[in-house]
Order: C-alpha cells, then sequence, then structure tokens
C-alpha cells in the first residue's frame, strides 16, 4: 500500500513534472507488479519475469539497452543476466534482509544508470519481484538525480509502481544517505535552492564505499 505522506513544498512542483514526464497507470492492478513501470525518463523498475529468457524481445522492443540484475547467491541458479550479447548487465549480490548494508551499492548504481542514459540508453533495475531491492536502489538514484528527500523520492516511485515497498531497514538507510548525498552536492557546489539546477545534477557522485562490482559487459 502507498504511504499517506505530504510532500515537500519546495520539491512537489518538481515530482509532478517527473510524473508527467512518463506513462502513467491512473489504477493500478494486481497484474501489473509482473510488468515493468518507466520510474523516470528511461528507467525502469519491474520483477525478474520481465528479464527471463522468453521477454528478449520484449525488452528489445521498449528500447532497454542496460540492466541491473539483483539477486543474492541462492538464487543464482534461477534469477539470472540471460542476455549478455544483447544488453550491459551490472549484477549486484544483495539480499533482502536486515542485516543487508545495501547503502554501499547506491554510488556504484548511480554511476551504471548515468552513464546508460548519457549514451543515449534506457536501463531495467529488476531483483526476484521488483519490489524491496531493486525499489530501494531506484529510490536512492531519484533521490541523487533529482535532490528530493526520502519520502519525496518514494512518493515518486510508488506513484508509478504501487507495489514498491522497501523492508524496514532498507528505508532506514534511505534515511541514512540523505544527508550524505546532499553533503556531496554541497561539495560539489550545488545550489540546492534551484530546482532547475536539481534536474542536472553532476554525472560523477563518489561513493563513499567501494562495493564489490560484477559488470557483464566490458563497454561499461
Amino acid at each position: 500500500m502507498m504511504w499517506a505522506m505530504n510532500m515537500n513544498h519546495d520539491n512537489s512542483s518538481l515530482v509532478q513534472t517527473l510524473l508527467r514526464q512518463t506513462h502513467f497507470e491512473p489504477e493500478w492492478t494486481y497484474n501489473m507488479r509482473r510488468e515493468m513501470q518507466e520510474i523516470v525518463p528511461n528507467v525502469f523498475l519491474g520483477p525478474y519475469l520481465v528479464a527471463s529468457r522468453p521477454k528478449r524481445d520484449y525488452l528489445q522492443s521498449q528500447g532497454i539497452t542496460h540492466v541491473i540484475c539483483v539477486r543474492q547467491n541462492i538464487e543464482a541458479n534461477f534469477i539470472r543476466p540471460n542476455f549478455q550479447e544483447d544488453f550491459v548487465y551490472l549484477i549486484l549480490d544483495i539480499a533482502d534482509s536486515l542485516n543487508e548494508n545495501i547503502i554501499h551499492h547506491f554510488g556504484t548504481v548511480f554511476e551504471f544508470i548515468e552513464h546508460c542514459l548519457r549514451s543515449g540508453g534506457r536501463v531495467l533495475i529488476h531483483g526476484n519481484q521488483g519490489i524491496s531491492r531493486s525499489a530501494t536502489l531506484v529510490i536512492a538514484y531519484v533521490m541523487q538525480k533529482y535532490n528530493l528527500s526520502t519520502k519525496d523520492a518514494l512518493f515518486l516511485v510508488q506513484s508509478k509502481r504501487l507495489c514498491v515497498g522497501p523492508n524496514l531497514m532498507f528505508l532506514n538507510q534511505l534515511n541514512e544517505f540523505e544527508p550524505i548525498y546532499k553533503a556531496k552536492q554541497q561539495q560539489q557546489g550545488f545550489n540546492q535552492q534551484d530546482e532547475a539546477t536539481a534536474m542536472y545534477l553532476p554525472h560523477s557522485f563518489v561513493d563513499p564505499f567501494q562495493p564489490y562490482l560484477h559488470i557483464q559487459n566490458p563497454k561499461f
């Protein structure tokens, strides 16, 4: 269920603009959780089902060029990068666990998505169900890209994919991440009062952590 919350007044117009920039279904149905949704322009979130073997033609028809595959080791036998010859893959080992330190991956994901968008591509982020792990990564990306609070970014993502629900620890880490990324932006001379500038954050975001990275395509 979508959180009931008030958006930050300064960012409300920006969020509404982003909502209008992508296809938006006014009524959510259960079957839509089996599909991918465009969260912000050219950035999609969905379940593994949309990246499974029968879906290559569908992904290509949607213009997908990059895929972030989120799984843990025990899921590797059934959550696979099925089309390494067709798409640029980033594979992340992340468990949907209260003990998982997912914040370590936020910087890597931001850079991968920005690289994709700069090259004119479109990216799909998926885990198993597209609800917790992959959704958390997308929320963190939206926060950094558009200078949004955790609540505003969560509102935006849930507005496009209603079933999104990061676990409690992931939500806590998103809240912890908010002052971290804002401090980085201040160091880079970012003016947080200028919404126009917020649409074009610096492409280079240096993560304070260095996660283990497994990229399945040398082009990245």
